[in-house]
């Protein structure tokens, strides 16, 4: 599906704190797709970034999101594993989706890989409409705790690697999830999917499940007569 995308970098707020974007949009998409990575830049260069020019060739919009800042990033490498805060960002950036009129009536898929993964269903269990779909590349899921896994509503996808050294911690926290699930292995691939053709695997798979699983665009309402003002940091679409 061949779409002539409008690529807009972003600084989203997310309380104390501004988080780097990048939005890729056009008319007549098949739903948005928000992929988040636990780090700051590279929107062009990342692996997540890989992923989102995946999931556009498939017809979908994307959002690229960091839940960390530059600053964050160097000055506390573990940052990273602070599930609550990142599910908090997570949270500010759907937030963001919800008042932006274009993006109004698609449905809502999420990527997430590494501690992003327990950040995503925490996030899932904390809001009723909040997205409609996960995909988790491997990730931390355990980080999330065994009550939000317990407490997932929408159809999530894992996809693991067979070599992950962690795959048996991340499929007992697989277990606890009640909401409609599959998992999937990868042969040959760890916990980072660098093996030469493991990540368009996973892409491939992610491409195809969301367009099997998310609801059709539905109609967008009505748009405010009086809408309030973008925030200057914030580019409108």
């Amino acid at each position: 599906m061949s779409m002539k995308l409008r690529n807009i970098e972003l600084s989203l707020p997310a309380g104390p704190v501004w988080l780097g974007a990048l939005l890729a949009h056009a008319p007549d998409v098949r739903g948005l797709i928000i992929v988040t990575q636990t780090s700051a830049g590279r929107h062009e260069t990342s692996r997540e970034a890989y992923v989102t020019h995946q999931m556009q060739a498939a017809g979908f919009a994307t959002l690229l999101v960091d839940l960390l800042t530059v600053h964050e990033e160097a000055r506390d490498p573990d940052i990273r594993f602070n599930t609550p805060l990142l599910a908090t960002r997570l949270e500010s950036a759907l937030d963001w989706v919800d008042h932006q009129p274009p993006l109004d009536g698609l449905a809502r898929g999420l990527f997430c890989s590494g501690t992003g993964s327990g950040a995503a269903v925490r996030a899932a269990a904390r809001l009723e409409e909040g997205f409609d779909a996960l995909f988790c590349r491997g990730g931390r899921l355990d980080l999330a705790g065994a009550g939000p896994l317990g407490n997932v509503t929408v159809p999530v996808h894992v996809v693991v690697g067979r070599n992950d050294p962690g795959r048996d911690m991340v499929r007992r926290a697989f277990d606890l999830i009640r909401a409609s699930k599959h998992w999937q292995d990868v042969g040959g691939a760890d916990e980072s999917f660098s093996q030469p053709g493991t990540l368009e695997t996973v892409t491939t798979l992610a491409a195809k499940w969301f367009c099997e699983v998310l609801p059709p665009p539905r109609p967008a309402k009505a748009a405010d007569s009086n809408p309030t003002e973008a925030s200057p940091a914030s580019k409108p679409l």
